[in-house]
Protein backbone atom coordinates (compact mmCIF):
# COMPACT_ATOMS: atom_id res chain seq x y z
CA UNK A 1 0.00 0.00 0.00
CA UNK A 2 1.82 3.32 -1.34
CA UNK A 3 1.75 6.27 1.67
CA UNK A 4 -0.31 8.67 -0.06
CA UNK A 5 -1.94 6.47 -3.16
CA UNK A 6 -5.07 5.65 -3.50
CA UNK A 7 -4.96 2.20 -1.26
CA UNK A 8 -3.03 4.25 1.42
CA UNK A 9 -4.82 2.98 5.17
CA UNK A 10 -5.23 5.41 8.27
CA UNK A 11 -3.41 4.56 11.37
CA UNK A 12 -5.93 3.66 14.00
CA UNK A 13 -4.32 5.70 16.55
CA UNK A 14 -4.14 8.57 14.19
CA UNK A 15 -7.75 8.23 13.78
CA UNK A 16 -8.27 7.84 17.55
CA UNK A 17 -5.93 11.39 18.18
CA UNK A 18 -8.22 13.29 15.51
CA UNK A 19 -11.25 12.77 17.95
CA UNK A 20 -9.57 15.65 20.26
CA UNK A 21 -9.25 18.40 17.99
CA UNK A 22 -10.23 21.98 18.99
CA UNK A 23 -13.74 22.45 17.14
CA UNK A 24 -14.70 18.88 15.74
CA UNK A 25 -14.44 17.38 19.07
CA UNK A 26 -18.09 15.95 19.40
CA UNK A 27 -19.16 15.53 23.44
CA UNK A 28 -19.03 12.34 24.85
CA UNK A 29 -22.88 11.53 26.47
CA UNK A 30 -24.62 8.32 25.37
CA UNK A 31 -23.94 5.30 27.60
CA UNK A 32 -25.22 1.18 26.93
CA UNK A 33 -28.79 2.06 27.29
CA UNK A 34 -29.14 4.68 25.16
CA UNK A 35 -26.87 2.71 22.41
CA UNK A 36 -28.92 -0.06 22.62
CA UNK A 37 -31.91 2.22 22.54
CA UNK A 38 -30.71 3.57 19.19
CA UNK A 39 -30.10 0.41 17.87
CA UNK A 40 -33.60 -0.68 18.64
CA UNK A 41 -34.71 2.76 17.70
CA UNK A 42 -33.25 2.16 14.02
CA UNK A 43 -34.14 -1.36 14.13
CA UNK A 44 -38.12 -1.59 14.63
CA UNK A 45 -39.76 0.70 12.72
CA UNK A 46 -40.69 0.67 8.47
CA UNK A 47 -39.37 -3.09 8.02
CA UNK A 48 -41.91 -4.73 10.92
CA UNK A 49 -44.86 -1.96 10.13
CA UNK A 50 -44.34 -1.67 5.98
CA UNK A 51 -42.38 -4.86 4.51
CA UNK A 52 -43.45 -7.49 6.02
CA UNK A 53 -45.83 -7.47 3.37
CA UNK A 54 -43.80 -7.58 0.64
CA UNK A 55 -42.19 -10.72 2.27
CA UNK A 56 -45.15 -12.40 2.85
CA UNK A 57 -46.26 -12.17 -0.43
CA UNK A 58 -42.80 -13.88 -1.63
CA UNK A 59 -42.74 -16.75 1.03
CA UNK A 60 -46.04 -17.04 2.51
CA UNK A 61 -46.45 -18.17 5.93
CA UNK A 62 -42.61 -19.27 5.66
CA UNK A 63 -41.66 -15.41 6.07
CA UNK A 64 -41.39 -16.59 9.77
CA UNK A 65 -37.91 -18.73 8.36
CA UNK A 66 -37.16 -15.63 5.80
CA UNK A 67 -37.01 -13.35 9.49
CA UNK A 68 -34.69 -16.11 11.14
CA UNK A 69 -32.64 -16.21 8.04
CA UNK A 70 -31.97 -12.53 7.97
CA UNK A 71 -31.03 -12.17 11.58
CA UNK A 72 -28.45 -14.78 11.60
CA UNK A 73 -27.13 -13.11 8.21
CA UNK A 74 -26.68 -10.03 10.35
CA UNK A 75 -25.83 -11.80 13.20
CA UNK A 76 -22.26 -12.29 11.69
CA UNK A 77 -21.51 -9.26 10.45
CA UNK A 78 -22.45 -7.80 13.47
CA UNK A 79 -19.87 -9.35 15.65
CA UNK A 80 -17.46 -8.07 13.63
CA UNK A 81 -19.33 -4.30 14.09
CA UNK A 82 -18.58 -4.81 17.08
CA UNK A 83 -15.44 -6.10 17.14
CA UNK A 84 -14.16 -2.64 15.29
CA UNK A 85 -16.19 -0.31 16.76
CA UNK A 86 -14.95 -0.91 20.41
CA UNK A 87 -11.16 -0.85 18.50
CA UNK A 88 -11.90 2.12 16.43
CA UNK A 89 -14.18 4.22 18.87
CA UNK A 90 -14.61 6.90 15.65
CA UNK A 91 -17.33 8.47 13.93
CA UNK A 92 -17.92 7.40 10.48
CA UNK A 93 -18.89 3.24 11.00
CA UNK A 94 -17.60 0.98 8.02
CA UNK A 95 -16.31 3.87 6.19
CA UNK A 96 -13.89 4.28 8.80
CA UNK A 97 -12.97 0.59 9.70
CA UNK A 98 -12.26 0.13 5.73
CA UNK A 99 -9.96 3.38 5.67
CA UNK A 100 -7.91 1.88 8.96
CA UNK A 101 -7.92 -1.37 7.30
CA UNK A 102 -8.19 -1.77 3.21
CA UNK A 103 -7.01 1.70 2.23
CA UNK A 104 -8.76 5.44 1.22
CA UNK A 105 -10.39 4.26 -2.35
CA UNK A 106 -12.35 1.75 -0.73
CA UNK A 107 -12.97 3.40 2.33
CA UNK A 108 -14.51 6.37 0.16
CA UNK A 109 -16.45 3.68 -2.16
CA UNK A 110 -18.24 2.33 1.31
CA UNK A 111 -18.86 5.77 2.72
CA UNK A 112 -20.58 6.64 -0.57
CA UNK A 113 -22.75 4.02 -0.35
CA UNK A 114 -23.70 4.40 3.43
CA UNK A 115 -24.17 7.90 1.82
CA UNK A 116 -26.75 6.04 0.03
CA UNK A 117 -27.54 3.64 2.68
CA UNK A 118 -28.11 6.55 5.38
CA UNK A 119 -29.11 9.31 3.60
CA UNK A 120 -31.62 8.45 1.10
CA UNK A 121 -33.03 5.86 3.33
CA UNK A 122 -33.94 8.59 5.41
CA UNK A 123 -36.32 10.28 2.69
CA UNK A 124 -37.55 7.24 2.29
CA UNK A 125 -38.61 6.32 5.39
CA UNK A 126 -40.12 9.50 5.92
CA UNK A 127 -42.19 8.96 3.23
CA UNK A 128 -43.25 5.90 5.05
CA UNK A 129 -43.83 7.75 7.86
CA UNK A 130 -46.29 10.16 6.19
CA UNK A 131 -48.17 7.31 4.71
CA UNK A 132 -48.78 5.81 7.93
CA UNK A 133 -49.59 9.15 9.76
CA UNK A 134 -52.41 9.27 6.77
CA UNK A 135 -53.79 5.39 7.53
CA UNK A 136 -53.99 6.53 11.59
CA UNK A 137 -55.86 9.50 10.52
CA UNK A 138 -58.49 7.25 8.26
CA UNK A 139 -59.03 4.38 11.00
CA UNK A 140 -59.20 7.35 13.67
CA UNK A 141 -61.38 9.94 12.21
CA UNK A 142 -62.34 8.76 9.26
CA UNK A 143 -60.25 11.55 7.11
CA UNK A 144 -56.75 11.17 5.26
CA UNK A 145 -54.80 14.18 3.75
CA UNK A 146 -55.28 14.92 0.21
CA UNK A 147 -52.84 13.31 -2.35
CA UNK A 148 -51.79 16.38 -3.50
CA UNK A 149 -49.71 17.13 -0.45
CA UNK A 150 -49.09 13.36 0.54
CA UNK A 151 -47.78 11.83 -2.42
CA UNK A 152 -44.90 12.29 -4.50
CA UNK A 153 -45.23 12.75 -7.94
CA UNK A 154 -44.95 9.72 -9.54
CA UNK A 155 -47.75 7.97 -6.81
CA UNK A 156 -49.86 10.81 -8.23
CA UNK A 157 -49.35 13.76 -5.32
CA UNK A 158 -47.46 16.96 -5.43
CA UNK A 159 -46.16 17.09 -2.92
CA UNK A 160 -45.18 15.16 0.50
CA UNK A 161 -45.96 17.33 2.97
CA UNK A 162 -45.73 14.88 6.23
CA UNK A 163 -42.42 13.42 4.75
CA UNK A 164 -41.18 17.09 4.72
CA UNK A 165 -42.17 18.23 8.07
CA UNK A 166 -40.84 15.08 9.91
CA UNK A 167 -37.24 15.22 8.37
CA UNK A 168 -37.08 19.24 9.24
CA UNK A 169 -38.61 18.24 12.88
CA UNK A 170 -35.60 15.84 13.00
CA UNK A 171 -33.25 18.12 11.64
CA UNK A 172 -33.84 20.36 14.30
CA UNK A 173 -33.84 18.02 17.53
CA UNK A 174 -30.21 16.53 16.19
CA UNK A 175 -28.98 20.34 15.47
CA UNK A 176 -29.98 20.99 18.96
CA UNK A 177 -27.70 18.26 21.10
CA UNK A 178 -27.65 14.31 21.37
CA UNK A 179 -27.98 14.17 24.61
CA UNK A 180 -31.59 15.59 23.81
CA UNK A 181 -31.99 13.44 20.69
CA UNK A 182 -31.23 10.05 22.42
CA UNK A 183 -33.46 10.77 25.22
CA UNK A 184 -36.21 11.46 22.70
CA UNK A 185 -35.18 8.24 20.52
CA UNK A 186 -35.55 6.55 24.60
CA UNK A 187 -39.23 7.21 24.77
CA UNK A 188 -39.97 6.81 21.29
CA UNK A 189 -38.62 3.16 21.49
CA UNK A 190 -40.51 2.45 24.81
CA UNK A 191 -43.66 3.23 23.39
CA UNK A 192 -42.99 1.56 19.62
CA UNK A 193 -42.15 -1.49 21.87
CA UNK A 194 -45.16 -1.36 24.12
CA UNK A 195 -47.31 -0.90 20.82
CA UNK A 196 -45.60 -4.11 19.59
CA UNK A 197 -46.13 -6.08 22.67
CA UNK A 198 -49.70 -4.82 22.39
CA UNK A 199 -50.10 -6.41 19.05
CA UNK A 200 -48.41 -9.88 19.65
CA UNK A 201 -51.17 -9.91 22.62
CA UNK A 202 -54.29 -9.48 20.66
CA UNK A 203 -53.07 -11.54 17.59
CA UNK A 204 -52.50 -14.26 20.30
CA UNK A 205 -55.56 -13.89 21.60
CA UNK A 206 -57.46 -14.39 18.29
CA UNK A 207 -55.15 -16.65 16.75
CA UNK A 208 -55.98 -19.46 14.18
CA UNK A 209 -53.75 -22.07 12.64
CA UNK A 210 -55.81 -21.98 8.99
CA UNK A 211 -53.13 -18.93 8.02
CA UNK A 212 -50.28 -21.38 8.12
CA UNK A 213 -51.00 -23.78 5.00
CA UNK A 214 -49.30 -24.29 2.82
CA UNK A 215 -46.47 -22.67 4.46
CA UNK A 216 -43.70 -22.27 1.93
CA UNK A 217 -46.08 -22.06 -1.54
CA UNK A 218 -42.81 -20.70 -3.40
CA UNK A 219 -40.56 -23.46 -1.41
CA UNK A 220 -36.38 -22.28 -0.90
CA UNK A 221 -36.75 -19.86 -3.10
CA UNK A 222 -39.20 -18.13 -1.89
CA UNK A 223 -37.79 -17.91 1.64
CA UNK A 224 -34.71 -16.16 0.74
CA UNK A 225 -36.06 -14.23 -1.83
CA UNK A 226 -38.26 -12.58 1.09
CA UNK A 227 -35.17 -12.72 3.21
CA UNK A 228 -33.20 -10.19 0.82
CA UNK A 229 -35.64 -7.98 0.85
CA UNK A 230 -36.64 -7.95 4.99
CA UNK A 231 -33.35 -7.75 5.50
CA UNK A 232 -34.06 -3.96 5.47
CA UNK A 233 -35.97 -4.89 8.64
CA UNK A 234 -32.79 -5.37 10.44
CA UNK A 235 -30.95 -2.48 9.09
CA UNK A 236 -29.85 -0.27 12.09
CA UNK A 237 -28.01 -2.19 14.09
CA UNK A 238 -24.74 -0.35 12.92
CA UNK A 239 -26.01 3.01 12.96
CA UNK A 240 -24.66 2.20 16.86
CA UNK A 241 -21.17 2.17 15.59
CA UNK A 242 -21.79 5.49 14.31
CA UNK A 243 -22.30 6.87 17.88
CA UNK A 244 -18.55 5.71 18.87
CA UNK A 245 -16.99 9.08 19.14
CA UNK A 246 -20.17 10.07 21.53
CA UNK A 247 -19.90 6.78 23.60
CA UNK A 248 -18.85 7.19 27.44
CA UNK A 249 -17.29 3.99 27.04
CA UNK A 250 -16.88 2.55 23.36
CA UNK A 251 -14.93 -0.60 24.74
CA UNK A 252 -17.79 -1.78 27.04
CA UNK A 253 -21.03 -0.41 25.49
CA UNK A 254 -20.69 -0.34 21.89
CA UNK A 255 -20.74 -4.25 21.41
CA UNK A 256 -23.02 -4.54 24.52
CA UNK A 257 -25.87 -1.79 22.10
CA UNK A 258 -24.90 -3.78 18.74
CA UNK A 259 -25.66 -7.23 19.82
CA UNK A 260 -28.24 -6.87 22.41
CA UNK A 261 -30.38 -4.68 19.78
CA UNK A 262 -30.15 -7.44 16.99
CA UNK A 263 -31.29 -9.84 19.53
CA UNK A 264 -33.91 -7.79 21.46
CA UNK A 265 -35.24 -7.15 17.95
CA UNK A 266 -35.26 -10.69 16.45
CA UNK A 267 -37.28 -11.68 19.66
CA UNK A 268 -39.75 -8.85 18.75
CA UNK A 269 -39.84 -9.81 15.13
CA UNK A 270 -40.22 -13.36 15.07
CA UNK A 271 -43.09 -13.09 17.56
CA UNK A 272 -45.01 -10.49 15.54
CA UNK A 273 -44.44 -12.25 12.22
CA UNK A 274 -46.38 -15.43 14.00
CA UNK A 275 -48.54 -13.04 15.19
CA UNK A 276 -49.71 -11.52 11.78
CA UNK A 277 -49.69 -15.07 10.24
CA UNK A 278 -52.14 -16.34 13.18
CA UNK A 279 -54.84 -13.63 12.20
CA UNK A 280 -54.19 -12.68 8.65
CA UNK A 281 -53.44 -14.14 5.54
CA UNK A 282 -50.17 -13.38 3.82
CA UNK A 283 -52.33 -11.98 0.60
CA UNK A 284 -54.32 -9.57 2.96
CA UNK A 285 -50.99 -7.90 4.71
CA UNK A 286 -49.22 -8.01 1.34
CA UNK A 287 -52.26 -5.77 -0.73
CA UNK A 288 -51.30 -3.25 2.41
CA UNK A 289 -49.36 -0.61 3.01
CA UNK A 290 -49.86 -0.68 6.47
CA UNK A 291 -49.73 -4.74 6.76
CA UNK A 292 -49.83 -5.30 10.19
CA UNK A 293 -52.96 -2.53 10.61
CA UNK A 294 -54.36 -4.46 7.74
CA UNK A 295 -53.93 -7.63 9.67
CA UNK A 296 -55.84 -6.14 12.61
CA UNK A 297 -58.90 -4.52 10.47
CA UNK A 298 -59.03 -7.09 7.37
CA UNK A 299 -57.91 -10.51 9.66
CA UNK A 300 -59.23 -9.88 12.76
CA UNK A 301 -62.03 -7.05 12.13
CA UNK A 302 -60.50 -5.32 15.49
CA UNK A 303 -60.75 -1.59 13.81
CA UNK A 304 -59.99 -0.07 17.19
CA UNK A 305 -56.55 -1.98 17.52
CA UNK A 306 -55.28 -1.41 14.13
CA UNK A 307 -55.69 2.76 14.83
CA UNK A 308 -53.59 1.77 17.60
CA UNK A 309 -50.87 0.24 15.67
CA UNK A 310 -51.21 2.60 13.18
CA UNK A 311 -49.94 5.44 15.51
CA UNK A 312 -47.68 3.29 17.36
CA UNK A 313 -46.28 2.90 13.73
CA UNK A 314 -46.21 6.92 13.58
CA UNK A 315 -44.19 7.26 16.55
CA UNK A 316 -41.68 4.02 15.26
CA UNK A 317 -40.78 5.25 12.12
CA UNK A 318 -40.09 8.60 14.32
CA UNK A 319 -37.47 6.92 16.00
CA UNK A 320 -35.69 5.47 12.60
CA UNK A 321 -35.68 8.69 11.06
CA UNK A 322 -33.79 10.20 13.83
CA UNK A 323 -31.31 7.23 14.75
CA UNK A 324 -31.00 6.86 10.76
CA UNK A 325 -30.29 10.15 10.27
CA UNK A 326 -28.15 10.63 12.74
CA UNK A 327 -25.80 8.33 11.64
CA UNK A 328 -25.58 10.21 8.43
CA UNK A 329 -24.51 12.91 9.87
CA UNK A 330 -21.73 10.93 11.63
CA UNK A 331 -20.63 9.13 8.75
CA UNK A 332 -20.86 12.52 6.80
CA UNK A 333 -18.63 14.37 9.01
CA UNK A 334 -15.74 11.84 9.32
CA UNK A 335 -15.63 11.74 5.71
CA UNK A 336 -15.09 16.05 5.65
CA UNK A 337 -12.96 15.65 9.14
CA UNK A 338 -10.77 13.33 6.14
CA UNK A 339 -10.91 15.88 3.50
CA UNK A 340 -12.54 13.48 1.19
CA UNK A 341 -15.52 16.34 1.00
CA UNK A 342 -15.34 19.92 1.96
CA UNK A 343 -13.72 20.26 5.81
CA UNK A 344 -15.18 23.26 6.17
CA UNK A 345 -18.40 21.03 7.19
CA UNK A 346 -16.76 19.26 9.84
CA UNK A 347 -17.13 21.94 12.53
CA UNK A 348 -18.59 21.37 15.84
CA UNK A 349 -21.25 23.99 17.03
CA UNK A 350 -19.98 25.56 19.86
CA UNK A 351 -23.21 25.69 21.78
CA UNK A 352 -25.01 22.27 20.46
CA UNK A 353 -22.29 20.20 20.58
CA UNK A 354 -22.75 18.98 17.47
CA UNK A 355 -22.49 19.79 13.61
CA UNK A 356 -24.79 21.79 13.09
CA UNK A 357 -23.88 23.69 9.82
CA UNK A 358 -23.59 20.25 8.41
CA UNK A 359 -26.74 18.22 10.07
CA UNK A 360 -29.26 21.51 8.65
CA UNK A 361 -27.53 21.38 4.96
CA UNK A 362 -28.51 17.30 4.60
CA UNK A 363 -31.92 18.18 6.32
CA UNK A 364 -32.86 20.48 3.53
CA UNK A 365 -31.58 18.26 0.92
CA UNK A 366 -33.36 15.49 2.64
CA UNK A 367 -36.88 16.94 2.83
CA UNK A 368 -36.73 18.05 -0.73
CA UNK A 369 -35.74 14.36 -1.75
CA UNK A 370 -38.63 12.96 1.11
CA UNK A 371 -41.07 15.49 -0.68
CA UNK A 372 -40.01 13.60 -4.30
CA UNK A 373 -39.26 10.64 -3.67
CA UNK A 374 -41.32 7.06 -3.28
CA UNK A 375 -40.75 4.42 -0.96
CA UNK A 376 -40.79 1.62 -3.79
CA UNK A 377 -37.59 0.62 -4.67
CA UNK A 378 -35.31 2.68 -2.43
CA UNK A 379 -35.89 -0.23 -0.25
CA UNK A 380 -34.39 -2.65 -2.66
CA UNK A 381 -31.11 -0.30 -3.43
CA UNK A 382 -30.65 0.51 0.50
CA UNK A 383 -30.13 -3.32 1.06
CA UNK A 384 -27.59 -4.12 -1.36
CA UNK A 385 -26.11 -0.93 -0.27
CA UNK A 386 -25.64 -2.45 3.33
CA UNK A 387 -25.17 -6.01 2.16
CA UNK A 388 -22.18 -4.33 0.40
CA UNK A 389 -21.21 -2.57 3.81
CA UNK A 390 -21.02 -5.92 5.71
CA UNK A 391 -18.83 -8.07 3.45
CA UNK A 392 -16.18 -4.97 4.00
CA UNK A 393 -16.84 -4.91 7.35
CA UNK A 394 -16.19 -8.90 7.80
CA UNK A 395 -12.87 -8.91 4.99
CA UNK A 396 -12.04 -5.63 7.75
CA UNK A 397 -11.70 -7.91 11.30
CA UNK A 398 -10.05 -10.37 9.01
CA UNK A 399 -7.48 -8.22 7.08
CA UNK A 400 -7.09 -6.19 10.90
CA UNK A 401 -6.53 -9.31 12.62
CA UNK A 402 -3.38 -9.63 10.38
CA UNK A 403 -2.08 -6.33 9.70
CA UNK A 404 -2.35 -5.14 13.76
CA UNK A 405 -2.64 -8.01 15.52
CA UNK A 406 -1.14 -6.40 18.65
CA UNK A 407 -4.20 -3.95 18.47
CA UNK A 408 -6.26 -3.39 21.75
CA UNK A 409 -9.35 -5.08 20.81
CA UNK A 410 -11.89 -4.58 24.17
CA UNK A 411 -14.47 -7.34 22.21
CA UNK A 412 -12.83 -10.23 19.77
CA UNK A 413 -15.38 -12.08 17.16
CA UNK A 414 -14.97 -15.54 18.71
CA UNK A 415 -14.07 -18.22 15.93
CA UNK A 416 -12.26 -15.70 13.32
CA UNK A 417 -11.77 -15.75 10.63
CA UNK A 418 -14.60 -18.16 9.95
CA UNK A 419 -17.49 -16.26 11.63
CA UNK A 420 -16.58 -13.60 9.88
CA UNK A 421 -16.13 -15.31 6.58
CA UNK A 422 -20.08 -16.81 7.53
CA UNK A 423 -21.26 -13.40 7.32
CA UNK A 424 -19.24 -12.31 4.00
CA UNK A 425 -20.89 -15.33 2.34
CA UNK A 426 -24.64 -14.82 3.92
CA UNK A 427 -24.10 -11.24 2.87
CA UNK A 428 -23.25 -12.35 -1.00
CA UNK A 429 -25.76 -14.44 -0.95
CA UNK A 430 -28.44 -12.19 0.00
CA UNK A 431 -27.17 -9.78 -2.78
CA UNK A 432 -27.52 -12.41 -5.12
CA UNK A 433 -31.46 -12.92 -4.71
CA UNK A 434 -31.85 -8.64 -5.37
CA UNK A 435 -33.32 -7.89 -8.76
CA UNK A 436 -31.08 -7.32 -11.74
CA UNK A 437 -31.84 -3.39 -11.96
CA UNK A 438 -30.91 -2.92 -8.03
CA UNK A 439 -27.44 -3.58 -9.10
CA UNK A 440 -27.37 -1.58 -11.97
CA UNK A 441 -28.69 1.09 -9.94
CA UNK A 442 -26.49 0.53 -7.63
CA UNK A 443 -23.13 0.14 -9.42
CA UNK A 444 -24.64 3.69 -10.75
CA UNK A 445 -23.93 5.29 -7.93
CA UNK A 446 -20.90 3.39 -7.16
CA UNK A 447 -19.85 5.50 -10.49
CA UNK A 448 -20.69 8.56 -9.82
CA UNK A 449 -18.86 8.47 -6.45
CA UNK A 450 -15.45 7.12 -8.10
CA UNK A 451 -15.66 9.93 -10.35
CA UNK A 452 -16.43 12.88 -7.30
CA UNK A 453 -13.72 11.30 -5.45
CA UNK A 454 -10.76 11.70 -8.32
CA UNK A 455 -12.46 14.85 -8.86
CA UNK A 456 -12.33 16.06 -5.41
CA UNK A 457 -11.80 13.79 -2.58
CA UNK A 458 -8.06 12.48 -3.86
CA UNK A 459 -6.58 15.53 -4.27
CA UNK A 460 -8.29 17.31 -0.55
CA UNK A 461 -7.49 14.24 1.11
CA UNK A 462 -6.21 15.01 4.44
CA UNK A 463 -3.82 12.45 3.74
CA UNK A 464 -2.28 14.80 1.34
CA UNK A 465 -3.18 18.15 2.76
CA UNK A 466 -2.18 18.23 6.35
CA UNK A 467 0.26 16.46 8.85
CA UNK A 468 -1.90 14.49 11.36
CA UNK A 469 -2.36 15.05 14.92
CA UNK A 470 -0.32 13.35 17.63
CA UNK A 471 -2.01 10.58 19.45
CA UNK A 472 -3.13 12.20 23.17
CA UNK A 473 -3.03 8.85 25.82
CA UNK A 474 -6.44 9.69 26.42
CA UNK A 475 -7.42 9.21 22.85
CA UNK A 476 -6.09 5.71 23.57
CA UNK A 477 -7.52 4.96 26.21
CA UNK A 478 -10.87 5.02 24.81
CA UNK A 479 -9.79 1.74 22.69
CA UNK A 480 -8.18 0.13 25.44
CA UNK A 481 -10.03 -3.05 27.49
CA UNK A 482 -10.25 -2.29 30.93
CA UNK A 483 -7.21 -3.19 32.60
CA UNK A 484 -5.49 -2.97 29.49
CA UNK A 485 -2.44 -0.27 29.43
CA UNK A 486 -3.09 1.31 26.29
CA UNK A 487 -0.32 0.85 23.83
CA UNK A 488 0.89 4.40 23.45
CA UNK A 489 4.30 5.06 23.90
CA UNK A 490 4.95 1.40 24.56
CA UNK A 491 6.79 -0.38 21.75
CA UNK A 492 4.18 -2.86 19.61
CA UNK A 493 5.47 -6.63 19.98
CA UNK A 494 5.48 -6.83 15.89
CA UNK A 495 7.30 -4.10 13.43
CA UNK A 496 3.60 -3.87 12.01
CA UNK A 497 2.26 -0.78 13.79
CA UNK A 498 4.08 2.29 14.78
CA UNK A 499 4.89 2.25 17.88
CA UNK A 500 3.65 5.76 19.30
CA UNK A 501 1.10 8.17 18.97
CA UNK A 502 3.55 10.82 17.70
CA UNK A 503 4.37 8.88 14.77
CA UNK A 504 1.55 9.99 13.35
CA UNK A 505 3.08 13.62 13.36
CA UNK A 506 5.78 12.98 11.86
CA UNK A 507 6.76 10.96 9.10
CA UNK A 508 3.49 9.44 9.61
CA UNK A 509 1.99 12.59 8.25
CA UNK A 510 0.89 10.27 5.49
CA UNK A 511 -0.64 8.15 7.79
CA UNK A 512 1.39 5.08 6.89
CA UNK A 513 -0.10 1.66 6.18
CA UNK A 514 0.47 -0.95 8.75
CA UNK A 515 3.14 -2.17 6.30
CA UNK A 516 4.45 1.20 5.92
CA UNK A 517 4.87 1.55 10.09
CA UNK A 518 7.77 -1.23 10.39
CA UNK A 519 10.03 1.64 8.60
CA UNK A 520 12.32 3.66 11.20
CA UNK A 521 10.71 6.75 11.42
CA UNK A 522 12.19 7.57 14.75
CA UNK A 523 9.53 8.31 17.25
CA UNK A 524 10.18 10.63 20.17
CA UNK A 525 9.21 9.13 23.07
CA UNK A 526 7.11 11.81 24.66
CA UNK A 527 3.95 11.18 25.32
CA UNK A 528 1.25 12.91 23.06
CA UNK A 529 -0.14 16.58 24.47
CA UNK A 530 -3.27 17.22 22.53
CA UNK A 531 -6.01 18.25 24.86
CA UNK A 532 -7.89 15.91 26.67
CA UNK A 533 -11.40 15.30 25.72
CA UNK A 534 -14.61 16.85 27.71
CA UNK A 535 -16.91 14.28 29.40
CA UNK A 536 -20.36 14.32 29.12
CA UNK A 537 -20.75 17.43 31.31
CA UNK A 538 -18.30 19.54 29.86
CA UNK A 539 -15.85 19.13 32.42
CA UNK A 540 -12.28 18.06 31.32
CA UNK A 541 -10.71 15.28 32.45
Amino acid sequence: MAGRGIFAVRDVRSLISETSEEGTQLKRAVGATQLTAMGVGAIIGTGIFVVIGKGSSLAGPAVILSFVLAAVACAFSALSYAELASSIPVSGSAYTYAYATLGELVAWIIGWDLILEYGVSVAAIAVGWGGNLNAFLDATFGYALPDAISAAPEEGGVFNLPAVFIVLAITLLLVRGVTESVRANLIMVAIKLAVLVFFIVVAFVNFSTDNFTPFAPEGVDGVTAAAAIIFFAYIGFDAVSTGSEEARNPAKDLPMAILGSLLICTVFYVLTVVGAIGIASPAQMAESDAPLAAALDQGAGLNWAAAILALGAVVAITSVVLVIFYGQTRIFFAMCRDGLLPRRLATVNQRYGTPARLTIGLGVLIAILAALVPLGTIVELVNIGTLFAFVLVNIGVIVLRRTRPDMPRPYRVPWSPVLPLLGIAFAIYLMTDLPWDTWLRFVAWLAVGLVIYFAYGYRNSRLRTAPVSPVPAAATEAASPAGTAPSTGAAPSTGAAPSTGAASSTGAASAPGPAETSAPSAPPETPPTAPPRPDDDGRRS
